[in-house]
């Protein structure tokens, strides 16, 4: 979904490798589906392992072909020129979608449309609604992790959703296990010292870099 600060969030997956895929370029700020929330349109990317997709997304391509995911095909969910999200269709093999499964997606994007539209609209989605699979209280953490490590840090909280993100990254974790240990206080950011990484006793804070290397990962998004 894009919020209304234009952030995009995941919130719904089918698999844990899609689960996955959508945390790690919400993560990292760049991908297929970030390009297309930002405005770009369509973006079809038939090989993630391919030499122009590694350039354009030169962390995220390597990482996804990695996980054995080669195609990713991200379709804006749009009424003119309002976004509300981005539908991202993944593919195991390298190859195109071909005409048949491009129209299927762009149908399923205007049928993704319609839900969220209903949504926010309070209309009722029905039994077969699948709210089990949908986000919202996970991201809603990682908001509220960002602005208590705005408060810890001095900054905005748009900053310190990137230093969320740039932790995360460095330390190999997803966003939202990060932001599970920020609102737990089993993790704190200190803008003075640097502390152990060692998450495991509960009882005992530590202190995250306040700055890193990694803020910008991507070098685009």
């Amino acid at each position: 979904m894009v919020g209304a600060t234009g952030a995009r969030e995941p919130v719904l997956a089918v698999g844990a490798l899609c689960e996955e895929l959508e945390e790690l370029q919400s993560t990292l700020g760049q991908g297929p589906g970030v390009d297309a929330a930002a405005g770009d349109g369509v973006v079809l990317v038939p090989d993630l392992a391919d030499g122009p997709a590694v350039r354009r997304w030169p962390v995220f391509a390597p990482a996804a072909a990695e996980r054995g995911m080669r195609g990713l095909f991200a379709f804006p969910v749009a009424a003119g020129a309002a976004r509300v999200g981005v539908l991202d269709v993944y593919r195991r093999d390298p190859g195109g979608l071909g005409a048949e499964l491009l129209a299927t997606a762009l149908a399923f994007a205007d049928a993704v449309l319609v839900v969220v539209l209903d949504e926010r609209g309070a209309v009722a989605g029905g039994p077969d609604h699948r709210r089990d699979a949908m986000l919202p209280e996970r991201r809603a953490e990682v908001h509220q992790a960002a602005g208590m490590v705005s408060v810890q840090l001095g900054i905005q909280v748009s900053e310190a959703l990137v230093r969320l993100r740039a932790y995360a990254y460095v330390h190999e974790r997803r966003l939202a296990d990060v932001a599970a240990d920020v609102v737990a206080r089993r993790l704190r950011f200190a803008p003075d010292r640097r502390g152990t990484d060692d998450t495991a006793v509960g009882s005992e804070m530590m202190d995250a870099p306040p700055n890193s290397d990694h803020d910008h990962p991507e070098g685009g998004t």
